[in-house]
């Protein structure tokens, strides 16, 4: 699993379609929102993307809907807020408020077994987590780095749609939209609440493709 920290050293295949090279991204955007609150270069990027597609039509689509928000949220929110927002629901001291790991949803408990099924699937692609990364792999952000590689990866033995639709079915999706349940219902989460908005649509969209595959 390539290093969360320097998300960017990932080998890419220049010759994806803009499609895939647009969910990578995305995927991308996802797992470094979700592994720690974003610095200011980050909002930047995320606030000033909007402005370079202005688009004339006044229908938008799904992700649009959801993405322009967290675009407003990024240039109008301080980067301490987000801070504040992920130190206190996603780290805390003491009691976590809200976990980001799928085998406290899928077993009720954390490093159970579906995060050793994971690490078994994530050896036979040939990953495994850096050094650098402080979370467990079935962090949702590790996943969706995961994912990202398997969409954009330069090794097409491993990095191809099957790959990509095996690991999102069986690591993902059944329990990611629990995760999303409980931020958008949790009464002291509001930024992270419309990256959950986002994140929801962007998955029922990849799920909604994987199912016709």
């Amino acid at each position: 699993m390539s290093d969360l920290n320097s998300i960017e050293s990932i080998q890419l295949d220049t010759g994806l379609s803009a499609e895939d090279l647009a969910r990578a991204d995305l995927y991308g955007l996802l797992a470094l929102l979700f592994y720690k609150a974003p610095d200011q270069a980050l909002l930047e990027m995320i606030g000033s993307s909007a402005e370079e597609d202005q688009s004339s039509s006044t229908e938008l689509t799904l992700l649009e809907q959801v993405w322009n928000p967290l675009v407003l949220l990024a240039k109008s929110t301080p980067v301490k807020e987000w801070e504040d927002e992920y130190e206190s629901n996603f780290i805390g001291v003491g009691k976590q408020e809200i976990f980001l790991y799928g085998s406290y949803y899928l077993a009720g408990f954390l490093h159970e077994r579906p995060l050793v099924k994971l690490r078994h699937d994530l050896s036979e692609l040939g990953l495994e987590s850096s050094e650098l990364v402080v979370e467990t792999e079935d962090h949702i952000a590790c996943l969706c780095e995961v994912m990202r590689y398997l969409i954009a990866g330069e090794d097409l033995s491993i990095c191809n749609l099957s790959s990509q639709k095996q690991f999102f079915n069986d690591h993902i999706r059944p329990w990611a939209y629990q995760l999303f349940d409980v931020i958008e219902n949790h009464p002291n989460v509001h930024l992270y609440r419309q990256l959950s908005h986002l994140t929801r649509s962007f998955f029922e969209i990849e799920g909604q493709a994987f199912d016709m595959i």
